[in-house]
C-alpha cells in the first residue's frame, strides 16, 4: 500500500518510497513493484504520469486520472508553472543561500540512449539552494577525524536529469547515499553508523494551480523512517515542521 497524500476526481498524489520505480521499464526487467500499477490497484482507476522521480528519490508524485487532465498538467510542467521543493542531506557544511546557474551535459544511458548523439551542448540548469542546518559528528571518514553534514532545501528552476544531485556534487556537497555522483566513503559511513541505506533526497512539496478548478494546490509529503532517524541523530528534529512524523520515536543504541 502506498500513502495517498491527495486525491480528488481529477488527480491523485502519493508519497513515493525510495527504491520504487514509477512505471515498468525494460531496463529493470526483474522488478515487480511499480508506483503506477500499485496506485491503480489501490484506487481502482487508471492513472497517467505527468512527471517522474528517480528510483532512489522519495516524495510527492502527482498523477492524473484522465488523459485530458494529464495533458493539462504536462503543459504546466513544460512551462515551469509548477513549483517543486526538495530536501537533502549533503556532505560538508553548506550554510549559504544562492542560485546555482550551471549548465549540464545530458546524461545518456548506455543502452537506452546508445543511438543518441554523444556530443550535445550543455543544457541550462538552474537550482535555488538554501542551507538549513549543519552538524559535525565524531565519525572518522577518510583522512578526517569527524564528519560534517548539512540539511539543504532545493528548488529546481529547470528539470535536467539528476540535476539536483549533480549540482550539489558540483558545489562539493554531494548528497549522502548518492551512488553515482556522491562520496562513496561517506555513503558507507552513513550506512554503517546511521542506518542510511538510501539516497537522502526527498521531494517535499509540489505547488500548482489545479488544472481543472484553477484553485491553488500545495501537496506535501512526509519523511520516511530513515530520514526521521537521521534528523534525530543530527539534532535537526523540528526544522521541517509538518513533514516530520509526530509518532516517530528514535531507536536506542545508536552508533555515533
Amino acid at each position: 500500500m502506498l500513502e495517498i497524500i491527495y486525491q480528488d476526481e481529477w488527480l491523485v498524489a502519493v508519497n513515493k518510497p525510495s527504491g520504487w520505480l514509477v512505471h515498468r521499464s525494460w531496463l529493470d526487467r526483474h522488478e515487480t513493484v511499480f508506483v503506477m500499477q500499485t496506485v491503480r490497484d489501490q484506487i481502482g482507476k487508471h492513472v497517467f504520469t505527468v512527471h517522474r522521480l528517480d528510483r532512489p528519490t522519495s516524495g510527492v508524485l502527482l498523477m492524473a486520472l484522465s488523459s485530458e487532465v494529464a495533458h493539462l498538467l504536462s503543459q504546466q510542467f513544460e512551462h515551469h508553472q509548477i513549483h517543486k521543493r526538495y530536501h537533502a542531506v549533503t556532505r560538508g557544511w553548506l550554510e549559504d543561500e544562492a542560485v546555482l546557474d550551471y549548465p549540464l551535459v545530458e546524461e545518456l544511458d548506455k543502452i537506452a540512449d546508445k543511438k543518441a548523439a554523444q556530443d550535445k551542448e550543455p543544457q541550462p540548469a538552474v537550482t535555488h539552494y538554501r542551507g538549513l542546518a549543519t552538524v559535525e559528528m565524531p565519525l572518522p571518514v577518510g583522512r578526517y577525524p569527524t564528519a560534517r553534514y548539512s540539511l539543504v532545501e532545493l528548488e529546481p528552476q529547470t528539470g535536467r536529469k539528476h540535476q539536483l544531485r549533480r549540482h550539489m556534487s558540483h558545489l562539493r556537497h554531494p548528497m549522502i547515499g548518492d551512488s553515482k555522483h556522491g562520496d562513496l566513503r561517506q555513503n558507507r559511513a552513513a550506512a554503517e553508523h546511521f542506518g542510511c541505506q538510501r539516497l537522502m533526497l526527498h521531494a517535499s512539496q509540489l505547488s500548482l494551480n489545479h488544472p481543472v478548478t484553477g484553485e491553488p494546490l500545495c501537496i506535501r509529503a512526509g519523511l520516511d523512517d530513515t530520514w526521521m532517524q537521521m534528523m534525530s541523530q543530527f539534532g535537526w528534529r523540528g526544522l521541517l515542521g509538518d513533514l516530520e512524523k509526530v509518532e516517530f520515536v528514535a531507536s536506542n543504541g545508536q552508533d555515533e
